[in-house]
C-alpha cells in the first residue's frame, strides 16, 4: 500500500498548506482528496508535488507492505 504521511511532514516542514496548494500552486482539490483518503495518483501529480514541494519522491510516498 503506498501511505502519503511523508507528504503531510513534508509540507509542515516547508510551510504549505493545503489550502495553499490549491490556491497558490492550482493543486486539483480532487486529487487532494484522493490523496486525503489514500487512494491512488499518477507519477505526473508525484512529480507535481516534488517539484512545488522541491523534495524527490520519497519525501512524498512511501510503500508499506501490508502482508508483513
Amino acid at each position: 500500500m503506498i501511505d502519503y504521511t511523508p507528504l503531510w511532514t513534508i509540507m509542515k516542514e516547508k510551510n504549505i498548506s493545503q489550502y495553499a496548494l490549491i490556491r497558490k500552486y492550482n493543486f486539483s482539490n480532487s486529487t487532494l482528496a484522493r490523496i486525503r483518503r489514500g487512494q491512488h495518483i499518477n507519477t505526473s501529480t508525484i512529480e507535481q508535488l516534488c517539484k512545488i514541494l522541491d523534495c524527490n519522491v520519497e519525501n512524498i510516498i512511501v510503500f508499506v507492505d501490508e502482508d508483513i
